[in-house]
């Protein structure tokens, strides 16, 4: 989820110079329309504080964070891009990242979006939320890569079956073919047998094109079907992660212990070599 970085404003009134005092009053304003949901407005009030105090951070940032809101991913992820440049604060990069990994997986940019979460994390490493998107992400991607592996045999499946077929039109065409030659040739003798080959072949044919019109519009629905599974899925990847705390801690728990697994392994098999080495030793002495 994103966040708005909302300005602490102390009891006792500081005297500031004029500029500052607009600026934080233009962000003041720009939180309360953004927590009000009105981002249209907010996206305003920050460009004011901009203009008044062109290097302000908290400007620029919630200026981000408003255009998220509004779906405007371009200008968003240039925003947050543009002050992670300059940002050397551990902490403020890890937001950035994060804000950046969260509008790459709204663009449906998953490996950018998870190269995003992991330099966040780099930053902040012991940020919950980011670890929680980043699992996201990756389960996001494997669900694609399955969905297109899908696609692709369906694809190859329809092609085997047109082929198929097209093969099978061809044999009905020669068929036809070697039937009417033998119509020629026994014309006055098998006239009657040739008008009821001739029916038959006749319903044949228009019934090879009523199953082909048939394949033709199941493969038709298919595809119209898996573009709308494909859009639906774009539309879930721009709302909020829905899985939940426990998959996701789950997730992170099975990571630890895989890793503990290796760690024991590596002890175990220093040890061993320990003991290899020094039955070598005493075996030359």
């Amino acid at each position: 989820m994103v966040k708005i970085l909302i300005t602490m404003i102390a009891a006792v009134v500081i005297s500031l110079p004029s500029a500052a005092q607009q600026e934080r009053k233009f962000i003041r304003g720009g939180n309360d329309l953004f927590n009000k949901q009105d981002f249209e407005k907010a996206e305003v009030e920050y460009r004011k504080a901009l203009d008044t105090e062109v290097k302000s951070y908290e400007g620029a940032f919630n200026l981000g964070d408003a255009l998220y809101k509004q779906k405007k991913f371009d200008e968003a992820l240039q925003q947050f891009q543009s002050l992670a440049q300059n940002e050397k604060d551990k902490e403020k990069l890890g937001e950035l990242y994060h804000n950046i990994g969260n509008t790459l997986l709204a663009m449906n940019k998953l490996d950018e979006s998870i190269e995003a979460y992991k330099q966040s994390l780099r930053n902040r490493p012991n940020s919950q939320e980011t670890k929680y998107n980043l699992e996201f992400a990756r389960k996001q991607k494997q669900d694609q890569q399955n969905q297109d592996q899908n696609q692709d045999q369906n694809q190859d499946q329809n092609k085997d079956q047109n082929k198929d077929q097209q093969d099978q039109n061809k044999d009905q065409q020669n068929q036809d073919q070697n039937k009417d030659q033998n119509k020629d040739e026994n014309k006055d003798q098998n006239k009657d047998q040739n008008k009821d080959q001739q029916d038959q072949n006749k319903d044949q044919q228009d019934k090879d094109k009523q199953d082909q019109d048939q394949k033709d519009q199941q493969n038709k629905d298919q595809q119209n079907k898996d573009q709308q599974n494909k859009d639906q899925q774009q539309q879930d990847q721009q709302a909020q992660p829905k899985i939940s705390k426990e998959d996701a801690k789950r997730l992170l728990e099975a990571l630890e212990a895989d890793e503990k697994k290796t760690q024991e392994k590596v002890q175990k098999d220093k040890v061993q070599a320990q003991k290899a080495k020094k039955m070598k030793i005493e075996k030359n002495w």
